[in-house]
């Protein structure tokens, strides 16, 4: 299967750049696997759609302030906070990368200073800092991904809005660097009532850069996914499958799907591992019987899974449906329910 295959269309206008004024009153898309119909709603109808018996898992990770602006010298430079490697040195992304050279001195906004130390793979670099990464993360930013754009001018004027809005209200153990945007149209209300008429678990999966990493090959059996740590308490486990036995699974987000998936293959039972996991077309779902998610980017990794989950002849009309009946696509976004 090649990556063109999930080639489509999308006019630039169709990408939000600022979320819904109030989280559940985005869209919904409502996509019938069993018979193909697909329906037009509001999130906040979401508990309309579902069946008595479903139940939620949700994916609670926590943004951090991952995106930080410095210069080098004169040039200003986007860094993406990837991971922390002890209490001072940290790995990014940098943009542009080319004047991050090792021994090169980069300057924050807020005067922090730091060292390239080494560099990496696609514009990876390691930085140490001269002061605590406490101070560091005071500088930054919502990781909002660059398809959402935002001059420097935009990115302060709304620098306390995206760090509350790119963050979902159930948000808890804190490490992402991109947010379970399917999880943004919740509001704690509307999430009470799921939780009180349904039943709602909750694992968590730490976004890092596999879950919006490019796909870069022409052959989709050639990609490979990066790592990301999962946490599923034995407790919630053990109640997953328990309710998994009798009821239907509604996974909120792609990050729950790859969690739950990979979980339920592990040779033996463990509380916290890692999944590479890369879900294509003619894959065998074991735990996930419906799925909300956003509206992804074409060729993408996310697009290839809601594929595998609903059938790509389905997901081409309803992408095209989306398109023409003004959907708004990517983590700012409208949201879809596939059943």
């Amino acid at each position: 299967m090649k990556r063109r295959d999930f080639a489509f269309h999308l006019p630039r206008e169709r990408i939000a750049r600022f979320p819904a004024d109030h989280r559940e009153e985005s869209r919904l898309m409502v996509v019938d696997r069993s018979n193909g119909k697909i329906h037009h709603s509001r999130f906040s109808r979401l508990e309309a759609w579902l069946d008595p018996s479903d139940f939620m898992v949700i994916n609670n990770t926590r943004v951090i302030p991952a995106r930080l602006f410095a210069s080098v010298g004169t040039r200003r430079v986007e860094l993406l906070w990837v991971r922390s490697l002890d209490l001072k040195e940290i790995e990014v992304f940098a943009r542009p990368a080319r004047v991050c050279v090792p021994g090169r001195r980069l300057k924050l906004e807020n005067g922090i200073e730091a060292t390239v130390t080494a560099i990496g793979p696609r514009g990876l670099r390691r930085l140490r800092f001269d002061a605590g990464l406490d101070q560091v993360r005071a500088a930054g930013y919502a990781p909002l991904p660059p398809y959402i754009k935002r001059s420097r001018e935009e990115a302060d004027e709304w620098r306390a809005f995206d760090l509350e809005r790119y963050q979902t209200v159930y948000a808890r153990h804190e490490g992402s660097i991109a947010a379970p945007t399917a999880g943004l149209h919740f509001t704690p209300g509307l999430l009470e009532r799921i939780r009180l008429h349904h039943g709602v678990e909750e694992i968590t999966l730490t976004v890092g850069p596999a879950t919006f990493q490019p796909i870069e090959v022409d052959n989709l059996d050639d990609h490979r996914m990066g790592p990301e740590e999962i946490c599923i308490p034995q407790a919630a486990g053990e109640r997953i499958l328990n309710l998994r036995r009798h009821r239907r699974l509604v996974a909120v987000g792609t990050t729950t799907v790859r969690s739950l998936e990979t979980w339920v293959r592990l040779d033996s039972p463990c509380e916290r591992f890692v999944s590479e996991l890369f879900i294509r077309p003619g894959f065998r779902f074991q735990m996930v019987d419906r799925l909300i998610t956003n509206f992804h980017l074409p060729e993408s990794s996310l697009f290839v899974l809601v594929c595998a989950f609903a059938g790509m002849e389905l997901m081409r009309l309803a992408y095209e449906l989306a398109v023409r009946e003004g959907y708004r696509f990517f983590s700012y976004g409208d949201a879809m329910l596939i059943r």
